[in-house]
């Protein structure tokens, strides 16, 4: 029987349907012992990831038996790819498949950091009561700049359009908008810096667009912009966005991925309660539902794969 390893969570019942069919080990701290799982690879012909497991070429080169490769999610940066597509080792992420999850996650940091939700918070719970010294606006007509217009980034311009947002996307693959339930307008990325009062982040992590938002973007900004990021950490410099905070550059940011998960004290500590800003353990993509999705996904690809 084909043997199966996970290494990370997933969603029970899609666990028990892929018990029907195939020979399965699921540990899923695994990925915390990269020992471990660099010896137990060896007996493997299928393995299911999220984005902790670090599949690497040290793994790999022990992986004789591996044909495929099951992401619970959708970035790739935890895999090494090329290597993969050398050896004809499938990789199968589960794209799309939690778009609406992340959707809502960016609609919801949107409204909550252009209302000043937090500053707003922060100060009531203090006994303070902010209600004239905090100036917010509202979402309708604003403009909101969506940088990578993949599934993830159009699902989240079309839930935002619907709450009265102007979108403006960035894409270098994409050419052309053809999609009549999208109005989103083709920008450059000097114009989504400078015409956005939201900024949402849908990039893969690669050698270009690592530390792509960095002092210089921050210097294009103009109309004081939210900076929201759903995708991976390295993408924006850190460093520079919390200065940029400092200097009223930006008026609040919504992060969701970081450099380094979980975050450093180096980083935490440059977060003050009175800030206009959202920080969470990269969850935007992880819900009841977008689990189930997720993971009944992949394993339906395996299934197929493997029949």
């Amino acid at each position: 029987m084909t043997k199966i390893l996970i290494t990370e969570f997933i969603n029970q019942s899609s666990l028990e349907n892929l018990n029907k069919k195939f020979d399965v080990k699921y540990d899923e701290k695994l990925y915390e012992n990269e020992k471990q799982l660099t010896t137990m690879i060896k007996d493997y012909e299928g393995l299911i990831v999220r984005n902790k497991t670090q599949v690497n070429l040290d793994i790999l080169k022990n992986a004789l038996k591996l044909k495929f490769i099951g992401r619970l999610g959708v970035g790739l940066d935890n895999i090494d790819t090329e290597y993969c597509k050398n050896k004809k080792i499938h990789v199968q992420p589960a794209t799309g498949m939690n778009a609406d999850s992340v959707a809502e996650y960016v609609v919801s940091s949107s409204m909550s950091l252009i209302k000043k939700i937090p500053m707003f918070h922060n100060g009531t719970i203090k006994g303070e009561w902010p209600r004239t010294t905090i100036e917010s606006i509202e979402i309708n007509q604003k403009n909101l700049g969506i940088i990578g217009f993949g599934i993830i980034g159009k699902k989240v311009a079309e839930y935002s359009s619907k709450n009265g947002l102007k979108i403006l996307a960035y894409d270098p693959y994409v050419k052309e908008i053809n999609d009549k339930e999208i109005d989103a307008k083709l920008s450059s990325l000097k114009e989504i810096y400078e015409k956005s009062d939201i900024i949402s982040i849908h990039l893969p992590l690669t050698d270009e667009t690592k530390n792509m938002v960095n002092e210089f973007s921050f210097s294009q900004m103009k109309n004081k912009p939210i900076i929201i990021n759903t995708s991976r950490g390295g993408i924006i410099n850190e460093s520079d966005l919390i200065e940029a905070y400092h200097k009223n550059i930006i008026s609040g940011f919504a992060l969701d991925v970081f450099e380094n998960e979980p975050i450093e004290s180096k980083f935490y500590h440059k977060i003050k309660p009175g800030m206009n800003c959202i920080l969470t353990p990269h969850i935007s993509g992880v819900t009841t539902e977008s689990n189930i999705r997720v993971s009944d996904f992949i394993v339906k690809k395996i299934t197929d794969f493997f029949n």
